[in-house]
């Protein structure tokens, strides 16, 4: 006893122990990667709230209504000049020969000049003398202030080309471009192949800039501003782009539209920490990412900038297609292209707010806070995580010293308590010979003892015991054998054995039973005038009936209600005829209870519905047993007899189709089951 307390003194204390000191550090871990999430997202809803009011800022100024004017005029004089052949020929030239196997090689598709080359005289103009020259080197397309062509629109960009270089270049801009209201790109600062094109009918006017470009240009609020998810954008080399778009006017005079490519490498340091993961409380494998709501990564993804290879191979472990995985680690991004569809990314993206243990996209188990983004227009959200073994280190460290101090004290509390137990153990030695012959079956024996103390009482009273066992061995075996002959009445015998041996949960599942529910209709109005003891007489003759013809047929009697019958075939001794039986029984039933109408002048029905299948069986309460029956075919059976609303015999199409064909079947309605619709039977009780 004394080791058993102090052994379980000890554990308890250490039990405590643990589960506070680990649901300490596992609540700490949590409350840790919360903060970092909220952090996150507030310096990435911080990013785009910069960007929207920037973006106003240079929307609404006088340098940028001013440049989209003359931008626009000036282009409007390059479109009424005809095509020249030569600068045709070169801009196809270029087509051919660098911009399309450039898109090709980013985009890992092919591509075909002809959907991109321009259509119209001012698109071929300025991609001709800004574009071509460069040969695909965007930046230094953004250096060349004027091409010397001597055109109006030449010396518009030498006036406003430097401005606008230097707000792509400050605010990280992967791209800055000015339409007219005609949905015309008269100005970009890289001079990329969409120079020129129009967003209305040129080859991208599918694109979110075209959508955006209309929403702008319908707000008539010149401090509209619409964010758009990322898409694949062309003229980038398919490179995922989203934009930020406004009106340019002045009091609520629109004269073009502003469009800038959102930085990446803007979100992308955001939710690295410009790679500083450690410095920002992600230790080894932590991160943050954003994930659109086509479940893909708006930002980059921590393992591909560590590790490429390893990057892969844990992507496509996690179910990314290979191709996919190949193409992120040679794009060195993941934007568009992981597929992140995880349990925290789904309850971010139905609005909830939280932390939880799950897979994540690489298939590692992670502790991961998320949450939706706050960013007009979009529905990103946001998860920080990082993998459970890292973050929980500190528990299983706690975990593993804690065992171990727990076990030496375990050991020095065991070498104590059992020297301590030989010195109290030795006047209780004297017991055992008579205790192990009273276990033998020999009651009346006895111990003698020269002690008066506790364990000379406790010889004497042994001694009682002994002799007071005999009695009331004899006792207990009388009464066994009473509550065995009730128990039999109740349940049959495998149950009353179980129940006998202690089980408190006795349920058994069997298959291929035939279950039979009757629902006797009338006796309450037959049993009106009679007295109680007539009424019961009567029921209990007419069930006695009942149980009889179960007997008879190879029927189970489960359980009898005052207006209900329920009774099974095959339950207890399995029948591969269970079908016939039970509808052998239920067609004498309504012979019975014919007769007791013609014997009393009664006008009782019968409804009875019949259904083959799984069944559980077992014992029902507590303080009160019951020997009760349950499952699919149970409720079936109910529902079969009390489909009609009428008198008679109602089988299920399973138990039709453990018959065979019969002549005096009638079909009487559908029921839905799990396993789909099923017809119900009605079988005629007339006699041939």
């Amino acid at each position: 006893m004394l080791l058993g307390v102090s052994i379980g003194s000890t554990l308890v204390v250490g039990y405590i122990g643990y589960t506070s000191g680990t649901d300490g550090l596992r609540q700490a871990e949590f409350d840790r990667m919360t903060n970092l999430r909220e952090a996150k997202s507030d310096a990435v809803e911080s990013l785009f709230s910069n960007i929207r009011s920037g973006l106003t800022l240079d929307s609404i100024g006088a340098t940028g209504n001013q440049a989209a004017v003359e931008f626009s005029d000036a282009f409007a004089q390059l479109q009424s000049q005809p095509i020249d052949p030569a600068q045709t020929a070169a801009v196809d030239a270029y087509y051919d020969n660098t911009f399309i196997p450039l898109l090709n090689e980013r985009s890992g598709s092919t591509s075909v000049s002809d959907v991109f080359v321009p259509q119209t005289s001012a698109e071929t103009y300025l991609q001709n003398h800004y574009t071509v020259p460069s040969s695909g080197d965007f930046d230094a397309a953004a250096l060349v202030d004027n091409a010397g062509d001597g055109s109006a629109w030449s010396a518009v960009n030498e006036k406003y080309n430097p401005y606008f270089r230097e707000m792509a270049k400050l605010n990280q801009y992967e791209d800055a471009l000015i339409l007219d209201t005609k949905g015309n790109i008269v100005y970009s600062v890289y001079k990329g192949v969409d120079l020129g094109s129009n967003v209305n009918t040129g080859p991208y006017k599918g694109s979110n800039l075209a959508s955006a470009y209309t929403a702008a240009l319908n707000s008539n609020v010149v401090d509209f501003v619409q964010i758009t998810d990322f898409e694949r954008y062309q003229p980038s080399l398919a490179v995922p782009t989203a934009w930020g778009v406004s009106p340019i006017g002045q009091n609520g005079d629109v004269v073009g539209v502003l469009a800038v490519q959102l930085p990446i490498a803007s979100i992308n340091a955001v939710m690295t920490g410009d790679e500083q993961w450690k410095r920002d409380g992600l230790g080894d494998t932590g991160e943050a990412y954003i994930v659109g709501s086509d479940d893909t990564m708006r930002s980059v993804s921590r393992l591909l900038i560590d590790d490429p290879e390893q990057y892969r191979e844990r992507a496509i472990s996690g179910g990314l297609a290979p191709d996919v995985a190949q193409r992120a680690v040679d794009v060195k991004g993941t934007v568009a292209l992981q597929t992140v569809d995880t349990a925290p990314v789904r309850e971010a993206q139905q609005g909830k707010t939280g932390v939880m243990v799950a897979q994540s996209y690489l298939g590692r188990e992670t502790l991961a806070a998320y949450g939706p983004l706050d960013i007009p227009g979009q529905q990103w959200v946001i998860v920080a995580s990082i993998t459970s073994a890292e973050a929980f280190a500190p528990v299983a460290d706690f975990t593993r010293n804690l065992v171990l101090s727990i076990a030496v004290l375990l050991v020095l509390v065991s070498l104590l308590s059992l020297l301590l137990a030989q010195v109290f153990a030795r006047p209780v030695r004297r017991l055992v010979g008579a205790v192990r012959q009273v276990a033998g079956g020999d009651l009346g024996v006895e111990v003698t003892t020269n002690t008066r103390d506790e364990f000379g009482d406790l010889a004497l009273a042994f001694n009682d015991m002994s002799r007071s066992l005999q009695v009331k061995q004899a006792l207990i075996d009388e009464q066994q054998a009473e509550n065995d002959k009730i128990l039999h009445t109740l349940m049959p015998e495998s149950v009353a054995r179980r129940y006998r041996d202690g089980d408190e949960t006795i349920a058994e599942d069997h298959q291929d039973v035939s279950v039979l529910f009757a629902d006797l209709v009338g006796f309450d109005d037959f049993a009106a005038g009679l007295g109680a003891e007539k009424e019961l007489a009567l029921l209990n003759d007419l069930v006695r009936q009942f149980d009889e013809t179960a007997q008879e047929k190879g029927v189970e009697k489960v359980r009898t209600l005052r207006e209900g019958y329920l009774a099974s075939c095959g339950l207890i001794v399995p029948r591969v005829d269970s079908a016939r039986r039970t509808v052998d029984f239920a067609l004498e039933m309504i012979r019975i209870v014919e007769r007791f109408n013609a014997q009393h002048e009664a006008n009782l029905s019968l409804r009875v519905g019949i259904d083959t299948g799984t069944v559980t069986s077992g014992l029902v309460g507590r303080s009160s047993i019951a020997y009760d029956m349950w499952g699919d075919a149970v409720n079936i059976a109910n529902r079969v007899q009390a489909l009609a609303g009428k008198p008679g015999v109602f089988i299920s199409q399973r138990v039709r189709g453990k018959l065979g064909e019969l002549p005096n079947l009638t079909e009487v309605g559908t029921i839905e089951t799990k396993a789909g619709q099923q017809s119900v039977w009605q079988i005629s009780t007339q006699r041939g």
